[in-house]
């Protein structure tokens, strides 16, 4: 197995582009003799001859002009390599403020992506609620943040808009009962659009969990013993979209929303913005189970 190294490939491509051992050298900031000794190692290697020196100047056999381009691409690949692993350009720190509901599926596969990008630069998550994450933003206590709402503020970009569904345990049955038992965060921004739906259809209801914990939620939910509300497509595996057909009111979108997508940001941002778009806006649909 033969080894091509890049210092060397490095010399070549400058040896071509420069003209000449000489400039090369100087650009190199190596002697001439050197870069000559580094050409005549990668000729050796590849037992080819890469440079015509029959003439006054230096030029490019067949087969220097066929590895030329082949090495422009991998000092480059090693140079873009050595940025982002190492130069203070990329590194630091970003907050980012997701709402607890729609962390799950997007943010997770955000955060890898973009660390694998980017390995020395620390991002923070805020999960919170959509009030409390403006507010922040607004102090600039957050970088970005994602929102659920029904509308999108100024300086706003909408990544996706979704209904809410209604979940419950799999296969449950507490659906069917009334008063309907709801589970909802005191601080839930859709808690008001549930009630509100659910007494223009006249329909008896309970807030059977009132809490500021969504696991508390969960538990009930899954345990059978209430319903809940979330935008499509962000509910956990242990809870499912409950085919109601039409027991229960079809209730509003909601859009998911970005803030922080200046257009003069650096680039390490840019890309996490890029990311977010990417994956909340190709956030599944998911089917409904049958009743």
């Amino acid at each position: 197995m033969r080894n091509l190294d890049i210092t060397t490939l490095r010399s070549f491509v400058a040896v071509a582009d420069s003209g000449g051992v000489t400039r090369a050298a100087g650009f190199l900031h190596l002697t001439q003799s050197a870069v000559s000794m580094q050409l005549k190692r990668l000729e050796e290697m590849l037992d080819l001859s890469l440079l015509d020196r029959s003439g006054r100047t230096i030029a490019l056999t067949a087969s220097g002009e066929q590895l030329l381009a082949y090495a422009r691409r991998m000092v480059a690949l090693n140079d873009e390599v050595i940025s982002r692993l190492t130069h203070q350009a990329f590194e630091g720190e970003l907050t980012l403020g997701v709402p607890h509901d729609v962390v799950y599926p997007a943010v997770p596969q955000v955060l890898k992506q973009f660390h694998a990008a980017y390995p020395r630069v620390k991002i923070h998550l805020e999960a919170s609620y959509t009030r409390t994450l403006k507010q922040q933003f607004a102090k600039g206590d957050c970088d970005v943040i994602v929102t659920t709402e029904t509308g999108v503020d100024q300086g706003g970009e909408t990544l996706a808009s979704k209904p809410l569904v209604w979940v419950g345990a799999p296969g449950g049955t507490a659906w069917r009962h009334r008063p309907l038992q709801l589970a909802f965060c005191r601080r839930c921004v859709f808690r008001s659009h549930i009630v509100t739906a659910l007494d223009a259809m006249d329909i008896a209801w309970e807030m059977s969990v009132d809490t500021e914990s969504d696991r508390t939620i969960e538990a009930a939910v899954s345990a059978d013993l209430a319903v809940h509300a979330m935008i499509e497509g962000t509910q956990p595996p242990y809870l499912e979209i409950i085919d109601h057909a039409n027991a229960l009111p079809r209730l509003p979108m909601q859009h998911i929303n970005m803030y922080g997508a200046d257009e003069g940001a650096d680039e390490v941002r840019q890309t996490l913005v890029s990311l977010l778009r990417g994956a909340f806006g190709g956030m599944p649909s998911q089917r409904l189970r049958a009743v």
